[in-house]
């Protein structure tokens, strides 16, 4: 199932406290960066997030994106303060 422009414009702006987000999309999907660098995305309507150490104490469940891909954790939370923390704890842990 493709995701929706209507959801990547929800996702934007849960996002709304990140600086320096941007997206592309591919194969019906949206790849998120900040600075140029992928933390998540968007399939089949799921924000979706890189699994990395900061972010596991987090009680989020695992998703695998497509097949073949590595489990994600989805996001769900609504809260923007509290995704910009979780979105730069994965930029510092996979930089």
């Amino acid at each position: 199932m493709a995701s929706s422009k209507e959801y990547l414009t929800y996702v934007l702006d849960l996002l709304r406290e990140v600086k320096g987000i941007s997206y592309k999309y591919m194969m019906s999907e949206y790849i998120l960066y900040k600075d140029g660098v992928i933390f998540g995305g968007i399939y089949d309507n799921r924000f979706l997030i890189k699994k990395t150490n900061s972010v596991l104490k987090y009680d989020f469940n695992e998703a695998i994106p497509y097949p073949s891909a590595k489990p994600m954790l989805v996001v769900d939370i609504e809260d923007p303060e509290e995704i910009k923390e979780i979105v730069l704890k994965i930029l510092k842990d996979i930089k």
